[in-house]
């Protein structure tokens, strides 16, 4: 594809942004910022949230980790149900209760003030580390198809993409994400789709010789037994319950969203939807991961890039125009997606929760001087992900959630599940021992449990260290 071409579907699809942009944002004021008026149609807010639950890891990275670990990633998200339907009948009626805008005021109202602060604070370290590994990764893609041939240093390329996000969500705030990520969700799954069909044209694969490449492949292999493997079913399914618990119902980005919805009823109904429709996208990312490596079987291409970089590769250089066209609306809206709602979370957790600022109350300075302090510090840590990252992204992600939303883990549970008080000045200390614990026991656990090795579970060893610790502390009564 010529550069031009390239630049002219990132700039039409910006431009469609902008358009959006400018519409949801008339009337904004700072309710509509943080919350949407909480008038957003509930099956606007459930697809929306799909494309910003899948991201640039799912749309990239998933496909290519097929041909390492086949479709053992399957297994947590088949454990993501039960985290959802944790979220639906637990969080979010407590949510709505106490009419929250940001969730970790709950952590005031229970514990008391240095609770409320650090669980804010590990979600920004959360949230500024996730997205910034999902736009960096997202980033890559688009310097290689498009920054390089003009010689324009990734840094520059990381700049300007964020710097549109930045230009299209710094008014209108959820208001215009909510709709925004609609748009990116169904740019993201069309891309999928045509790519899946594009490799059906050039294989001459009707649909039943599709549904047997993924039947016979032993990369559709989904369930791994084998007690200590770090992909065994039980670890990764329960992993997968807890990771969607804390990464959606104790994170201020996704949970933001739900409370825009009318009710808690409209709320419910999201998550339940979503979580429905979330099954049948990844299945078909895993589907497409099946048929990239069936494709470059049977066109014996060598392949040299890493897992992350397969499809970009396929879909630039093998599928045609169309099949390049839509690739780059799928992973621009990736990029978008991923980073556009995290901004305006970041934004929101930190005016409210460490600026101690009324919602309600329109302070556009504050709001803009740290809406554009996360743009920069996002724009930093890139630079740096990009310096030292040298493995799977999707491993990375789940691999640093474990450690940052563990100690949230264990706020929450304590909280809802005892009527215990605890010593709220040494809170700071024990969420920040619990992470440090697990990451020895990490280290050292084939020699302490026998040849056990830690996958994605490590994040319910932080929670419970976390628990434990709160134990220690609480209150005599």
């Amino acid at each position: 594809m010529s550069p031009f071409l390239v630049f002219s579907v990132i700039a039409g699809y910006f431009i469609l942004l902008m358009t959006i942009a400018h519409f949801t944002s008339k009337n904004s004021d700072a309710e509509s910022f943080f919350t949407a008026n909480r008038q957003s149609p509930w099956y606007l807010v459930a697809f929306g949230m799909i494309g910003a639950s899948l991201s640039g890891v799912t749309f990239i990275s998933v496909p290519g980790e097929v041909g390492n670990s086949h479709w053992a990633y399957f297994q947590m998200v088949l454990g993501y149900l039960v985290g959802y339907f944790v979220i639906a009948t637990v969080l979010l009626p407590l949510y709505y209760k106490m009419n929250l805008v940001s969730i970790y005021q709950y952590l005031d109202s229970r514990f008391g003030e240095m609770s409320y602060k650090v669980g804010a604070f590990f979600f920004l370290i959360s949230r500024v580390i996730g997205a910034s590994f999902r736009l960096f990764l997202v980033a890559s893609v688009l310097q290689i198809v498009f920054f390089d041939a003009f010689d324009i240093p990734f840094s520059v390329s990381v700049f300007v993409t964020i710097a549109l996000i930045w230009l299209y969500t710094f008014k209108g705030g959820i208001k215009t994400i909510v709709w925004t990520d609609t748009l990116q969700t169904l740019f993201m799954l069309l891309a999928v789709g045509i790519s899946i069909s594009v490799i059906s044209d050039q294989l001459d694969l009707s649909l039943s010789d599709l549904f047997g490449v993924l039947q016979t492949s032993e990369l559709s292999d989904t369930f791994i037994w084998e007690w200590n493997a770090p992909r065994n079913f039980f670890k990764q399914f329960f992993a997968g319950a807890f990771i969607a618990i804390v990464m959606t119902g104790l994170d201020q980005d996704m949970m933001q969203k739900n409370l825009t919805c009318r009710s808690l009823g409209d709320a419910q109904k999201n998550v339940f939807w979503f979580s429905i429709v979330l099954i049948f996208a990844n299945l078909l990312f895993l589907s497409l991961g099946v048929l990239l490596y069936h494709f470059v079987e049977a066109n014996q291409i060598d392949l040299t890039q890493t897992t992350d970089a397969l499809y970009p590769y396929l879909a630039m250089n093998h599928f045609g125009i169309l099949g390049g066209i839509v690739f780059l609306l799928g992973v621009t809206a990736a990029a978008y997606s991923s980073a556009d709602s995290a901004l305006t979370a970041l934004t929101t957790s930190f005016y409210i929760d460490f600026l101690d600022k009324n919602p309600s109350e329109e302070d556009g300075k504050n709001r803009l001087l740290v809406h554009l302090g996360f743009s920069i510090l996002i724009f930093v840590v890139i630079l740096i992900f990009e310096a030292i990252n040298d493995d799977s992204v999707i491993n990375s992600v789940f691999r640093v959630a474990g450690y940052t939303y563990g100690p949230l883990l264990g706020l929450y549970a304590f909280g809802l599940f005892t009527r215990k008080q605890v010593e709220d000045q040494y809170v700071p200390m024990i969420c920040l021992m619990a992470p440090t614990f697990s990451y020895l026991i990490n280290l050292y656990s084939e020699d302490l449990f026998g040849g056990y090795r830690f996958g994605f579970e490590l994040l319910l060893v932080n929670g419970l260290l976390t628990y434990l610790g709160l134990l220690l502390i609480s209150k005599k009564s």
